[in-house]
């Protein structure tokens, strides 16, 4: 595999030159199952896990007996909060918990280094030296930015947050705004480009290494 490279973009989008980046993060080559992995282990943490129903224990009322146990005619009853009553409780209904699995460092590591090369190895990655100057923020301003790119669904990763650039790009659906430390597999995956700030190489190098 030749030298790995990404298109140098200025604050106006315009290409300005070209990067070498790093064959150990940016070229490792994509495989299915491992990217897979990755995104259902996260996709787990995220469900937050709250659904719940009462139990015949839990529900109100019921504490006497519907009606006698004999000469009656009726199917004998014990409570109205049995499962069978409308307003009863719920049989292995679901009670909350964790999703979460444990996901090997290494795989989640590697996961990430092939998610990047999936964007670096069709040219679908550019690094910036700069974004537009935005003292309030505008999605125009960075709807302009995307137009001179050339595309609309792109995940944006800079070195720190950025509020007046999130807040710029809120109200884009396509595009997305975070900071090395919450970068991910998914939102990689989610979005056809990748531009990540100058800046933000080396911190992602130091993380996907340490």
């Amino acid at each position: 595999m030749g030298e790995i490279k990404a298109k140098l973009i200025d604050h106006q989008a315009e290409v300005t030159g070209e990067i070498a980046l790093p064959e150990d993060i940016f070229g490792v080559v994509p495989r299915d199952g491992i990217l897979n992995e990755v995104v259902r282990w996260q996709r787990a943490r995220w469900r937050s896990g709250t659904a719940n129903t009462k139990t015949r224990s839990e529900v109100r009322g019921g504490g006497r007996k519907p009606w006698p146990q004999k000469h009656t005619g009726r199917a004998r009853q014990g409570s109205i909060r049995a499962p069978q009553w409308v307003g009863g409780g719920v049989v292995h209904g679901p009670k909350p918990r964790s999703y979460e699995f444990k996901l090997n460092k290494k795989v989640r590591r590697l996961g990430l280094k092939m998610a990047l090369s999936s964007r670096a190895l069709v040219d679908r990655l550019f690094v910036a030296e700069g974004f537009p100057e935005i003292d309030n923020p505008k999605t125009k301003i960075m709807k302009n930015y995307l137009r001179n790119l050339g595309t609309e669904s792109v995940l944006i990763v800079l070195p720190e947050r950025n509020r007046s650039l999130e807040k710029s790009v809120s109200n884009l659906p396509k595009v997305k705004v975070l900071a090395v430390e919450g970068l991910n597999v998914y939102d990689i995956l989610n979005y056809e480009h990748l531009i990540i700030d100058k800046e933000a190489l080396s911190k992602i190098e130091a993380k996907l290494r340490r």
